[in-house]
């Protein structure tokens, strides 16, 4: 499926499946100039975002249900958010439930949706697929549910999610860039404070365009 330059295929096939019309938001990837392994130990990172996202497309519901199907995976989940003591799976749907779980923690009563999930960014690549979902889901969910957006405070409820309902050791760049990114820009980052973050017009090759827009709606 086409994304980038496709989004009526993904709108299209979000309606074929829920009979809804979708609203679609985004989040990239990243790749990182410096400082590779230093997030989660105090250190300094330059990560920039790049042109390759997850794409959501979500419509809400009139319940507390979240139903979570990809054009990536075959495996779907049906959650209820009134349930806190769901486990994780061990599939994609971990990144989308962690995340809304985090969310709930942090004071944001989510409403119910039907999301179609599509990503760009290649999985194991290094490019932080796992930020890029989650971004996108946690902004879609945050958007739908009339909830004011904090980039920064969505970007640490991201990283929770990943740490404690994934189960993945990781600090907070990918989450951080992949809600703040912005074309033509690197961030200094100093993990030793998540408001850390300094925007730096960026000349670093990194063998992407650097993306126009980044996170949020379509």
């Amino acid at each position: 499926m086409q994304t980038s330059g496709g989004l009526t295929d993904l709108r299209g096939a979000f309606e074929k499946i829920f009979g809804l019309r979708a609203r679609l938001f985004r989040a990239p990837g990243r790749v990182n100039v410096i400082g590779e392994h230093t997030d989660y130990n105090q250190g300094f990172v330059m990560p920039a975002a790049i042109d390759l996202y997850c794409w959501v497309a979500i419509a809400p519901r009139e319940d507390r249900q979240l139903k979570l199907l990809s054009t990536n995976f075959e495996n779907s989940q049906l959650l209820d958010l009134n349930n806190k003591t769901v486990a994780r799976r061990g599939d994609w749907t971990d990144y989308v439930v962690g995340t809304a779980l985090a969310l709930e923690k942090h004071g944001h009563r989510l409403r119910g949706a039907d999301l179609l999930v599509h990503g760009e960014v290649p999985i194991g690549s290094g490019l932080s697929s796992s930020a890029a979902i989650e971004v996108s889901t946690g902004y879609a969910l945050l958007e739908i549910s009339g909830a004011q957006i904090d980039l920064t405070e969505l970007a640490l409820s991201c990283r929770q999610a990943e740490n404690e309902f994934v189960g993945a050791r990781v600090g907070i760049m990918d989450q951080f860039i992949s809600a703040h990114g912005q074309a033509g820009h690197a961030v200094m980052l100093d993990c030793r404070s998540a408001a850390g973050g300094v925007q730096y017009g960026s000349e670093a090759s990194t063998g992407r365009r650097r993306i126009q827009r980044a996170t949020g709606a379509v």
